[in-house]
């Protein structure tokens, strides 16, 4: 290994370091006094609930652990968005738990957990999983309260989910285990079946101090909304629990009488781990993001048996397309490449240079028909996103780069084949929307520690901004002096550079997960077999679009 490697590796490893650091902190959501208080009161914690529900042994990923990082500090801070979203296996079957966490903010929603919420329905909705929800929240967070309640995909919107999931027959489940009061109240009652712990869980649209004030009546919580009034008089919950882990027991019970789905039937053989070692993507994956690399040695680190079957592989070089297997699933991988590549296309002249990370005319082509491949043979799509954007300047425009550039655009939108995307360095701009962003619905969104998420990097960004600033100073009659320039510089940079960072990004639920590159595999095995659940509902169609 050369020493470029040595520090590449380093510098990954130190990422990956950190954000298990990170994570650790996550995971005590509020903090150790308000766990032990808990468990004092004979609850278990949100992620204990949900590692007991799970089966043992078994893979799972978390949704939007990131969720809220560095925002709400004037409110105290809102760790995970107050709420826990696993994947995983119950009884055998595969479900999406979510669990309110009682120890932030004694699991109040901020707008970051109302978020959250919508993003598990919509998983749950994309590919037919069960739900199941730990219900344990003290309702709206009201100093926030105009910024949960009243827009379309705010609190409200939950409820509605509930009666769409229900009426396309995904199974919800909802225990309630501590507090669900006012309009949260609905979401168990609106669920299938509904459990409800004795002596610590409670339902009611107004608890007893409410109800004093409001009406004049004098009761306590548990008389007005506790297990043995909703279980033997209002009949509003079916089931009675004695404590948190005889309902986690009763849920996989009902879990494991769910019967079986009608298939997408993606196609999938027996797993092979990687000829190559995958924990060498460290050391390949370059320490800067301006540096070159190749995507081909990525890729083999990453699926069965290190074999990539490259479609056409001399032809719109920037952009990688082939056929391979993850966890025995068949793939078909759109990547950026990153290293300089030599082109002979019609649209260049004999051995012209083009920059790796840069989407052109003639990989956007192949891109767009490789795309409309995998949709015919009815293969899942992984996008590995290291894109700087669109070539630019006269040549391009010339050359027909905005059609191109729209005919991939056209491509991942139109297609119905599940999609996965994984941020392994840059995603910039328009670059990021035809690799398959956000705002194309993959199935899963995450990024690698190395990944920067902005219209373009900082230093292109500053010098920008910087160039506008330097115009309005003008303007006035004042002008920037070289150390004046280079301070602000350094001042909008920091604050881009700081707004590019996974972090960032993964706080506000643009991603749904900061993973380690050795997870990679695993997220994307376990989202195809959640894909599978659900048949592919319509065919492939591009619509009109500019040849």
């Amino acid at each position: 290994m050369d020493l470029n490697f040595n520090i590449n590796e380093d510098y990954n490893k130190l990422l990956v370091s950190d954000l298990r650091q990170k994570f650790a902190k996550v995971k005590l959501g509020g903090g150790e006094k308000r766990i032990a208080k808990l468990h004092q009161d004979g609850k278990m914690t949100a992620r204990e609930r949900i590692d007991y529900l799970l089966d043992k042994d078994t893979d799972t990923i978390e949704i939007g652990a990131f969720a809220g990082e560095g925002m709400y500090a004037e409110h105290g801070g809102c760790p995970s968005g107050g709420v826990v979203v696993k994947i995983g296996y119950i009884s055998g079957k595969q479900c999406i738990v979510v669990a309110n966490d009682a120890t932030v903010k004694a699991g109040a929603w901020f707008p970051i957990t109302g978020k959250k919420n919508l993003r598990a329905q919509d998983i749950s909705i994309e590919n037919n999983l069960p739900i199941i929800y730990l219900v344990d929240s003290a309702g709206v967070y009201l100093p926030m309260q105009d910024e949960i309640f009243p827009d379309k995909d705010n609190f409200g919107r939950i409820f509605r989910n509930n009666a769409i999931m229900s009426s396309m027959g995904i199974t919800q489940i909802a225990a309630v285990m501590g507090s669900c009061v006012a309009g949260g109240a609905y979401l168990p009652i609106m669920s299938d079946e509904a459990l409800i712990v004795d002596k610590t869980g409670s339902i009611f649209l107004a608890g007893s101090y409410l109800v004093k004030a409001a009406i004049g009546e004098n009761i306590d919580n548990e008389t007005l909304g506790g297990a043995t009034t909703h279980c033997e008089i209002s009949g509003v919950t079916d089931y009675k629990a004695k404590d948190d882990k005889d309902c986690l027991d009763k849920i996989k019970n009902i879990v494991s009488k769910i019967g079986d789905y009608e298939k997408a039937g993606f196609n999938r053989v027996k797993p092979e781990e990687p000829k190559e070692k995958p924990e060498e993507i460290y050391g390949i994956l370059p320490k800067s993001r301006v540096d070159q690399y190749d995507m081909n040695e990525i890729i083999k680190r990453l699926v069965d048996n290190s074999d990539f079957e490259e479609y056409k592989a001399g032809y719109g070089q920037t952009i990688i397309t082939g056929y391979a297997r993850i966890n025995g699933w068949a793939v078909g991988i759109v990547a950026n490449q990153r290293k300089v590549v030599k082109t002979t296309g019609a649209k260049t002249k004999p051995s012209e240079m083009q920059f790796g990370g840069v989407i052109y005319s003639d990989s956007a082509d192949k891109a767009t028909r490789f795309i409309a491949n995998c949709n015919q043979k009815k293969i899942p799509l992984v996008f590995l996103q290291d894109v700087t954007g669109f070539m630019v300047g006269s040549k391009s425009e010339h050359g027909g780069i905005i059609k191109d550039g729209a005919k991939m655009v056209n491509a991942v939108s139109n297609s119905v084949v599940p999609k996965f995307t994984i941020v392994i360095g840059n995603s910039y701009g328009a670059g990021n929307y035809a690799m398959c962003g956000r705002a194309y619905d993959p199935r899963f969104f995450i990024a690698w520690p190395s990944a920067e998420l902005a219209v373009m990097g900082g230093s292109q960004a500053a010098k920008v901004l910087l160039q506008i600033e330097a115009s309005g100073l003008k303007a006035k009659g004042e002008e920037l002096t070289p150390e004046k320039e280079a301070e602000l510089f350094e001042k909008i940079k920091s604050k881009y550079d700081a707004q590019t960072s996974p972090y960032y990004a993964a706080a506000r639920l643009w991603t749904d997960a900061i993973i380690d590159p050795l997870e990679t595999r695993k997220w994307v095995s376990m989202g195809i077999e959640a894909a599978n659940h659900k048949p592919i509902e319509k065919p492939f169609n591009l619509g009109i679009i500019q040849v």
